[in-house]
């Protein structure tokens, strides 16, 4: 193959996909104590309440960064070269 150059790939970084499953756990580990500090008559209906959708929408951003993902990885598998 002569004269074809091609550019040097750089890897993507996986820290911010890293990040926001820690993200999505540690807001349902808080969800999680709220509901139990409810429960124990401790907490809040509210603060359960807020933290409880918090959680959703971070585990909603991370399902939807992974499908995102898994997608782009089948398109790039999928072309044939």
């Amino acid at each position: 193959m002569t004269g074809v150059a091609f550019e040097p790939v750089t890897p993507l970084d996986p820290n911010p996909f890293k990040n926001a499953l820690d993200a999505a756990g540690a807001a349902l580990d808080r969800a999680d104590r709220a509901e139990r500090a409810f429960a124990e008559h401790k907490g809040g209906l509210v603060e359960m309440m807020v933290e409880r959708a918090g959680a959703d929408v971070l585990l909603q951003l991370a399902t939807a960064a992974a499908q995102r993902t898994t997608q782009a990885v089948s398109t790039l598998l999928g072309i044939q070269v």
